[in-house]
């Protein structure tokens, strides 16, 4: 990664350059903003810490034209002189964020690397449009998927809430990206929040910002979700996961357009359209007491349900062609063609972890099955065992004469299968697959411990 500093100091330019290099980043230096237009035209940065005060023109007059010169590079400004019209300013004009000098190390770091996490997902998202083009991850010719694509060229063109349901691995992210990209605010960030995997504790903070000693820990002032959505959308992952206190403040956001940060007093107006999904029945989580109602009606506007793959069979044999792609674009895997008794095998398969589930079955075909071609047995193996239950008998485990294994290792092998498929269709949350398990943390752990499936020990 490679960091330009825009400053008149050399003192501060060269402390800079020592921190960012002790990080790994290459470092650009320049004293004005037209030197630092230059460079920035030439080497193309991925981030710029732009001074707000500049001999000449200033970093703020000059900032549109970085935007121009190196568009995909998010732009930080610093500064010991700013008022508070001036952050805003600079807001508008699209800086990432404003830093206060003297500069702390952490707070430099920690922007950095958000400002590094937006600015790869953007890329990512643009790599994936053009080699793939738009909304081919919706992939197979399906009724069920067809009735998603026709909601979701309904819904793109307004700022409609949305939800989106469905089981996990279902592509409930893709949906919401389709959305955004087929929408008026396209140009603008798609920010996603994972309530499931935010500690209960940070979820407001993460998603509304938080002011400097607003909870032990909180030594910078941090902005939002929110407020990195801004004029683009905001997509709330697992949001029946949300805390009550959560639920209080989104609800207010929505009827408001207003938030305010974790400690602050300051009222901060958000144009952002907000898109939310969730695994869980909400109103069933409302009748128990668990979810508002009033929240339910704000964010359902309209539903789009993804259908779980195994009502959608059809859509397999194009799937793995496109994963295929995928793994081949992305990690270089080259996927071994499917018999048809290998495809048909997976065509009864009851699927509970999704197009995830899929992907990493064809992701292990790859690595470890060493021909061109795999036939149901190859397939059956990594499946394992009890997976591969004809229709109608979903994920049971079925007594085998030629299965050589005792008792103990069978079962073990079919826990072993439920928990990694519980973590799977949990994106790794340990915390989530022992609440979908009925288990507590700690004896999943234990469990993981017998089974040898914690990697980190």
């Amino acid at each position: 990664m490679k960091i330009l500093v825009v400053d008149d100091e050399a003192n501060l330019r060269r402390m800079l350059r020592a921190l960012l290099q002790e990080e790994g980043w290459a470092v650009e230096e320049a004293g004005s903003a037209e030197e630092g237009l230059r460079v920035a035209k030439r080497e193309e940065p991925d981030a710029i810490l732009l001074d707000l005060v500049l001999p000449g023109r200033t970093g703020l007059d000059a900032l549109p034209d970085f935007r121009r010169v190196a568009p995909g590079a998010p732009v930080v400004m610093m500064s010991g002189e700013a008022t508070l019209s001036d952050a805003v300013r600079a807001t508008r004009e699209g800086a990432f964020h404003f830093l206060e000098k003297p500069l702390g190390s952490e707070a430099i770091l920690a922007t950095l690397r958000g400002a590094l996490e937006v600015s790869r997902a953007r890329d990512l998202a643009r790599v994936l449009r053009d080699e793939m083009g738009p909304g081919t991850e919706l992939v197979g010719p399906s009724a069920p998927l067809e009735r998603v694509r026709s909601i979701i060229r309904k819904v793109a063109p307004t700022d409609t809430r949305v939800l989106i349901t469905g089981e996990s691995g279902t592509g409930k992210e893709l949906v919401a990206s389709a959305i955004h990209a087929l929408s008026p605010r396209a140009g603008g960030p798609f920010v996603r929040v994972n309530s499931a995997a935010i500690p209960t504790e940070l979820v407001e903070s993460e998603m509304f910002g938080h002011e400097r000693g607003a909870f032990t820990g909180a030594t910078e002032r941090r902005r939002g979700r929110f407020e990195l959505a801004q004029r683009g959308t905001l997509f709330l992952d697992e949001v029946g996961d949300l805390g009550e206190g959560a639920q209080a403040k989104l609800l207010r956001a929505l009827e408001t357009g207003v938030i305010q940060r974790v400690g602050g007093q300051e009222s901060l107006s958000v144009d952002v359209r907000l898109i939310a999904a969730t695994n869980r029945d909400l109103r069933a989580e409302v009748r128990e007491g668990h979810f508002r109602e009033d929240l339910l009606f704000r964010l359902e506007v309209v539903e789009i349900r993804m259908p779980p793959l195994r009502e959608r069979p059809e859509d397999l044999a194009p799937l793995i062609e496109h994963l295929g792609h995928r793994l081949r674009l992305r990690q270089g895997l080259s996927v071994p063609e499917l018999d048809p008794d290998a495809l048909a095998l997976l065509e009864r398969h009851s699927w509970p972890g999704n197009v995830r589930e899929l992907l990493n079955l064809l992701e292990r075909l790859a690595i470890l099955h060493g021909g061109d071609r795999v036939d149901a047995r190859g397939v059956a193996e990594l499946l394992g065992p009890g997976r591969t239950a004809p229709a109608g008998e979903p994920g049971e485990p079925r007594y085998r004469d030629d299965d050589e294994r005792t008792l103990r290792e069978r079962l073990d092998d079919f826990e072993r299968t439920l928990i990694a498929g519980a973590i799977d269709a949990s994106d790794g949350s340990i915390a989530e697959a022992a609440r979908r398990l009925k288990t507590d943390r700690a004896n999943l752990y234990r469990r993981m411990d017998r089974l040898g499936l914690r990697d980190d020990d």
